[in-house]
C-alpha cells in the first residue's frame, strides 16, 4: 500500500490584518486604476472622492495584508507621481 503526500504550506511569518489607509492624489478620475494597481493587495471598502475645482482627490480604504508588508505599500503609493501623500487612519 501507498501512502500519499500532500505539501503542507509554509507557516506566515505574519498574520495578515485589516489596515485603513487614505491616499491624497491629484489628477482626476483618470489616476484612479493606478492607485489601485498600486495596492496590490486585497482591498475592501474602497471610497474615492473627487470634485470639480479641487485640486486633490482622496482615496480611502481598508487592505488586508501582513503587518510588515504596510510601510512598503504606503512607500509604493507615495512614489507615485499623482499622489500627495498615503497614511494609515
Amino acid at each position: 500500500m501507498s501512502l500519499t503526500t500532500f505539501p503542507v504550506p509554509a507557516p506566515r511569518s505574519s498574520m495578515l490584518v485589516r489596515r485603513r489607509i487614505a491616499t491624497y492624489f491629484v489628477g482626476g478620475v483618470d489616476r484612479i486604476p493606478g492607485l489601485v494597481d498600486a495596492l496590490g493587495c486585497l482591498v475592501h471598502d474602497l471610497s474615492v472622492d473627487v470634485r470639480d475645482g479641487v485640486r486633490e482627490s482622496t482615496m480611502t480604504c481598508a487592505v488586508l495584508i501582513a503587518a510588515d508588508e504596510v510601510e512598503p505599500l504606503l512607500d509604493r503609493l507615495r512614489s507615485l507621481d499623482a499622489v500627495m501623500s498615503s497614511e494609515l487612519l
